[in-house]
């Protein structure tokens, strides 16, 4: 431990004094350096963090925690009744909902058609949701109910998608079905089968692949327009802990057993997150390098203080200073530059990121990152390892220089010009 007297010393070197302004300046660009470092690294977890939890909240927003699903051509679950009701025993389940999925091409009656994924939930609102896709819905809601008698049913679009259909709840348009389609010998070929719907709501969940290219509809409805008959697509499964995921797939395996099969949302979106967490450390360690730099200006710093007091180092060796408590003196001087710097910086980084995130500063192209803002979420590990780093990093750029000064003899710094 330092003791008081080594403290006050060292606080007095740290000091400006006529004699050693270059000394002081050199401390603080070594303590700007630190902050800087400090607080870009900080911007920057906070940036990788955000980035994944926004995507996996906006995953999560229309896909669900687990996926039951059969092997087999196509997607497809018959007497799924009995398989829900195994689901649910399991001890991860919340709840479980057959789903149905399906692609059409869709037109509102122009030249323009595009295609899109049919989703076909359950229109029961009282039970609890397998996913939140009904929590964003800006207009309609799961009842699908049409005021029209010349429609197949009532049909929810992605507001990115009715903008470019220039569709709104009342319009119709028309879906091809790619299931369900006939020969006709007149022509030589198949005839796929359209359906009408009426537009009856819109939903914007801020993920441009929901938003862009997802339709929603009843599931009875969806059953009919992928002719799956009473089959549905597979069970959609909401668990008590959306990272127990995994486990929660391998049990309901076990217990289902083959043809059956468990998707969770991590292994879907396995590279993406993936190419997140590798891109994180990457910038983790490059910005570390911004600290480590700043560590060879405290190097430099208390070497020139070394050489700038080796006389008074001589004088308090002859006054029976030991080495030891010399070798504190510097060490605690570079500590508290490291300190004030990593201070500094964590309330500089703190106060960007939180800036960043709450008023969506920087925009983003949500076609090319599916979101439409830099999300910024400081989490207290990353916190507490940047400031742990930087004090480390700190403190052993003063052994050098530490040692140097505790190995002068009082004799050599006393005469030292």
């Amino acid at each position: 431990m330092i003791s008081s007297l080594e403290a006050r010393i060292a606080g007095r070197y740290l000091r400006s004094r006529r004699s050693s302004r270059l000394v002081s300046l050199i401390t603080l660009i070594a303590t700007s350096g630190v902050m800087v470092g400090v607080g870009a690294l900080i911007v920057v977890m906070g940036v990788m963090n955000g980035l994944q939890n926004d995507l996996r909240e906006k995953i999560l927003v229309a896909s669900p925690h687990l996926r039951v699903l059969t092997y087999g051509e196509g997607l497809r679950l018959d007497h799924w009744e009995k398989t829900r009701a195994i689901v649910l025993e399991n001890k991860y389940v919340v709840t479980a909902a057959p789903f149905v999925m399906s692609q059409g091409l869709i037109s509102a009656g122009h030249d323009y058609a595009e295609g899109v994924v049919l989703l076909g939930i359950e229109s029961d609102t009282g039970r609890v949701a397998v996913t939140s896709l009904a929590r964003h819905f800006t207009r309609g809601d799961l009842h699908f109910s049409t005021s029209r008698s010349d429609v197949d049913g009532g049909i929810v679009l992605g507001k990115r998608l009715s903008e470019r259909l220039s569709v709104f709840p009342g319009d119709k348009v028309t879906v091809v079905s790619p299931a369900g389609s006939r020969f006709n010998s007149a022509v030589g070929s198949f005839v796929p089968k359209w359906w009408t719907f009426e537009v009856t709501g819109e939903f914007e969940t801020g993920m441009y692949e929901y938003d862009n290219s997802y339709v929603v509809l009843k599931r009875d409805l969806a059953q009919r327009f992928a002719n799956l008959g009473t089959a549905v697509s597979g069970l959609e499964v909401r668990l008590t802990d959306p990272w127990k995921a995994a486990e929660a797939g391998a049990a309901l395996e076990r217990t289902l057993k083959y043809p059956y099969r468990a998707l969770d949302w991590q292994s879907q979106n396995a590279s993406l997150f993936s190419a997140l967490k590798l891109e994180k450390l990457a910038m983790g360690v490059i910005l570390l390098l911004i600290v480590v730099v700043a560590a060879f200006n405290i190097v430099s710093t208390l070497t020139m203080v070394v050489t700038d007091k080796t006389r008074e180092i001589g004088i308090l060796r002859a006054m029976g200073l030991s080495p030891a408590a010399i070798r504190r003196i510097f060490v605690a001087q570079g500590a508290v530059i490291g300190v004030v710097g990593t201070f500094l910086g964590g309330i500089l980084g703190f106060g960007i990121a939180t800036v960043v995130d709450r008023r969506q500063l920087i925009a983003l192209d949500p076609s090319v990152y599916f979101i439409d803002h830099l999300p910024v979420r400081v989490e207290a590990w990353d916190l507490g390892l940047i400031i742990a780093a930087s004090i480390v990093v700190a403190v052993a750029a003063t052994i050098y220089p530490a040692r140097q000064a505790a190995r002068l003899t009082p004799v050599e710094a006393i005469r030292h010009e």
